[in-house]
């Protein structure tokens, strides 16, 4: 009897733990500040829009879109959150972006408050292109 008492009571500790997805927040999300409009830079045909910071439940999502004109060239993280998934979705979220040429994007299953997160802070880079 003691022993199964004793075996029962090691295990609560296990069923009771929950396992943490990520880490700490990248030191780059950390250092910059949090800003809620976008930026506009540019150089020739190029212009580089930053869109704004969106806080998601699972941390900060920002994007850097490079337009060619009117066309979406590339598009890079600037914050995302320290995450599996999120590192899992980031280049089906881009890849689908520059196909599409548009914010108008599925979301990636298993990531989607990053994704919505994404959407929402490409689109205002795409709206902030055009002032």
């Amino acid at each position: 009897m003691p022993v199964l008492v004793l075996s029962v009571a090691g295990l609560i500790p296990v069923f009771r733990y929950e396992p943490s997805l990520g880490g700490t927040p990248s030191a780059e999300a950390a250092v910059q500040p949090a800003p809620t409009t976008p930026s506009v830079s540019s150089s020739g045909s190029s212009k580089v829009v930053a869109g704004p910071t969106v806080d998601t439940e699972k941390g900060p999502v920002r994007v850097e879109v490079t337009f060619d004109g009117d066309t979406i060239a590339s598009v890079r993280m600037l914050q995302q959150p320290n995450h599996p998934q999120t590192t899992a979705a980031v280049p089906k979220l881009i890849e689908e972006t520059l196909q599409a040429q548009s914010a108008d994007i599925d979301t990636v299953s298993g990531a989607t408050i990053t994704s919505d997160g994404y959407k929402e802070s490409l689109q205002a880079a795409i709206d902030a292109k055009g002032t």
